[in-house]
C-alpha cells in the first residue's frame, strides 16, 4: 500500500489539501485523523465525563466505536450516530487537545489509524501522523500558515456553520491549541525530518493540491 502522510496545525488547510488530494488520486482512501479525537471529546462532553481525568478518557475510548465513511465532508460516525457537524463546535475544538495528549487514548486510535493503512492506500491527516501513525509513508508533508491566515479561515468557517463568534476568539482558541499539541507528551506535533514542508498562507487549496499531486506523480 502507498500511504500519504499530512500534519500541520489547526486552521492549516491540512483536512481540505487532504480530502482533495485523495480525490485527485484514484484509488486513494482519505483518512481524517482529528475527527476521531473530536467524536471521543464530543461523547465525553455530552456524558460529563471529565475530560482531565486520564484512565476515565482511556476506559471511553476502549469502549467507544468510531467510524470514518465517505462524504464530502468525510462523515464521522460515534457509535453509530452520525454526528459530522457537531464535532466542528467551539466547545469540542476548546477540549480535543487536552483528550489527544493521552496515551491510551492515542495507542487505542493508533491502531486503527493503522489498521486503515495497512490495508488501503490512504492519504492521512493529522499531527503527528509522518512521525508516529505512519513512520514510513512513502509521501510525507508538513502544511503550516501564519496565525492571522489560520485564525480567519476557521472564523470563516464557524461562522458559516452558525456559531456566534469573534475573530479574536480564534485565534486565542489556535493559539491554545498550539501551544497544547507542541508541548505534549507523547507524539507532539512536529514536522517529520523527511516532510516536506508547505507554506499555505497565500495559497489556495487546489494550489497545494497541485503542488502535492505533482510531487506524488514525479512530475
Amino acid at each position: 500500500m502507498t500511504n500519504i502522510a499530512i500534519d500541520g496545525p489547526a486552521g492549516s488547510g491540512k483536512s481540505t489539501v487532504a480530502r482533495m488530494l485523495a480525490h485527485k488520486l484514484a484509488g486513494y482512501i482519505y483518512i481524517d485523523t482529528g475527527a476521531m479525537y473530536r467524536a471521543l471529546t464530543l461523547k465525553a462532553l455530552e456524558n460529563n465525563i471529565d475530560i482531565n481525568d486520564e484512565a476515565a478518557m482511556t476506559n471511553l475510548a476502549n469502549s467507544t466505536v468510531i467510524e470514518l465513511r465517505p462524504g464530502d465532508p468525510q462523515d464521522v460516525y460515534l457509535d453509530k450516530r452520525m454526528v459530522t457537524k457537531e464535532i466542528r463546535q467551539p466547545e469540542v475544538s476548546q477540549y480535543v487537545s487536552v483528550v489527544a495528549q493521552y496515551q491510551g487514548v492515542r495507542a487505542k486510535l493508533l491502531t486503527i489509524q493503522q489498521e486503515f493503512a495497512l490495508h488501503n492506500n490512504v492519504v492521512m491527516d493529522g499531527r503527528d501522523i509522518g512521525t508516529n501513525v505512519l513512520p514510513n509513508a512513502k509521501y510525507k508533508f508538513f502544511v503550516d500558515a501564519d496565525i492571522e491566515a489560520r485564525a480567519e479561515r476557521r472564523y470563516m468557517e464557524l461562522t458559516a456553520n452558525g456559531y456566534d463568534i469573534t475573530r479574536q476568539a480564534v485565534k486565542d482558541m489556535l493559539l491554545e491549541r498550539d501551544n497544547q499539541d507542541i508541548n505534549r507528551q507523547f507524539s507532539p506535533l512536529v514536522k517529520a525530518d523527511d516532510a516536506i514542508l508547505i507554506d499555505t498562507t497565500a495559497l489556495t487549496p487546489q494550489e497545494v493540491v497541485d503542488k502535492m499531486y505533482s510531487i506524488v506523480k514525479g512530475e
